[in-house]
């Protein structure tokens, strides 16, 4: 039986006791959990094996491999220029990336862009592994491309391509690849054990990622297949593997060369205490990273429902870069809840209401359906007296 390690303040046990069933009654092998309230470290735990097949313990500053809780960084990213005064949002992209403008894309917009409407889940062109690892290549294969549907009348989860979209534009605006943005607008100055584009020497403490199971629910494996047999289904598996380039994406994510180079969607690298207190930092305190103001505009859904080429509503709800509050979906705090989940449950989210940054991290992939997190989320919103459905839809 895995006991877990760290704290929880006096209030929030019943986020240690969800910690702790996710071990006992729900798979999970290794995962640590950090939530901030008011900008004090309430919950602060970890457990488990980072690696079982080295017998490597999950110890207080082993990291893992973030997914699409990388987009969130991202995005505060973009939001810190917005707040420079060098981005606006409802500018066209190419007025800050002029080569993006080709192939009936002039009018695209950078929130067009971050709310995934802008019709590139995936580039034209075929890459290669080399490609994907390298920046330049894909970001001129996507100023390339011609969008899938006329930009802003659909959206699709843009999974991957994200980041090389919002990452150029960080590059073209401060002339920092975005991983330098980040570190020295947040990793250097929070002191974080977060990066994008993880250095060499943090290479030994990320937890291995291990694939998920199959649902053990015959209807959930057959709807499973069915949807990775639709067109979007394939167009989906195109994005996330850019046309193939990628090949075993689990075990992609725990080759070093992937972990050090930059993909500002998916490659991010942090332990879930330092991930807490970068959105702790974004919504408390006299020099809080998010204004109320830029709060306000990120929350708004700007894409929610049928995605593209699908036949099924998706309960997921995008603002501007962030996923937001979602009955059905993610479940955050309320509706001044922004962040992103990742691959394999993870979550990371900040709530200026609550003054709450709060992430959970693992490495295994789970089993459908996976509510690891979930459990985690609303044992916390227990604690602070929070009615989660309030201002969900």
């Amino acid at each position: 039986m895995t006991t877990p390690q760290g704290f929880a303040a006096p209030g929030f046990g019943a986020v240690a006791d969800a910690f702790g069933k996710n071990f006992e009654r729900h798979g999970e092998i290794g995962a640590a959990v950090a939530a901030y309230v008011d900008g004090d470290l309430v919950v602060d735990l970890w457990g488990g094996s980072a690696d079982p097949d080295s017998a490597r313990a999950w110890e207080a500053d082993t990291s893992a491999v973030i997914f699409s809780c990388t987009k969130g960084i991202t995005a505060l990213c973009v939001y810190q220029l917005v707040q420079d005064g060098v981005l606006d949002l409802d500018a066209p992209m190419a007025r800050y990336w002029p080569e993006f403008g080709q192939a009936d894309k002039a009018d695209v917009t950078v929130r067009c862009v971050l709310a995934h409407r802008a019709g590139l889940p995936t580039v034209a062109a075929q890459l290669s592994y080399a490609d994907v690892l390298g920046w330049h290549p894909v970001v001129e294969a996507l100023a390339a491309s011609a969008p899938l549907w006329p930009p802003g009348s659909q959206y699709m989860y843009h999974a991957l391509t994200y980041g090389w979209l919002a990452g150029e534009l960080i590059r073209r605006i401060s002339g920092l690849m975005p991983g330098e943005f980040f570190a020295r607008r947040f990793g250097r100055p929070l002191g974080l054990s977060t990066w994008i584009g993880l250095p060499a020497a943090e290479l030994p403490r990320v937890a291995r990622v291990l694939p998920g199971l199959p649902s053990d629910d015959p209807g959930l494996r057959a709807e499973a297949e069915r949807v990775a047999a639709s067109p979007a289904g394939r167009l989906a598996e195109r994005a996330v593997t850019v046309n193939g380039a990628i090949g075993d994406l689990m075990e992609a994510f725990n080759e070093p060369a992937m972990l050090q180079a930059q993909q500002p969607a998916a490659n991010g690298v942090s332990t879930a205490r330092s991930l807490a207190r970068l959105y702790a930092a974004a919504v408390t305190g006299p020099e809080r990273a998010m204004t109320a103001e830029s709060v306000t505009d990120a929350v708004v859904t700007r894409s929610t429902g049928r995605q593209y080429l699908s036949d099924v509503d998706d309960p997921a709800r995008w603002g501007t870069g962030f996923m937001v509050h979602a009955r059905g979906a993610r479940l955050m705090l309320g509706p001044r809840s922004f962040g992103h989940d990742g691959a394999g449950g993870k979550a990371a989210f900040g709530d200026d209401e609550y003054g709450v940054g709060f992430a959970y991290l693992n490495n295994w992939m789970g089993q459908a359906p996976d509510n690891r997190a979930d459990r985690l989320i609303a044992a916390l919103a227990r604690c602070l007296g929070v009615d989660r459905l309030k201002g969900s839809s």
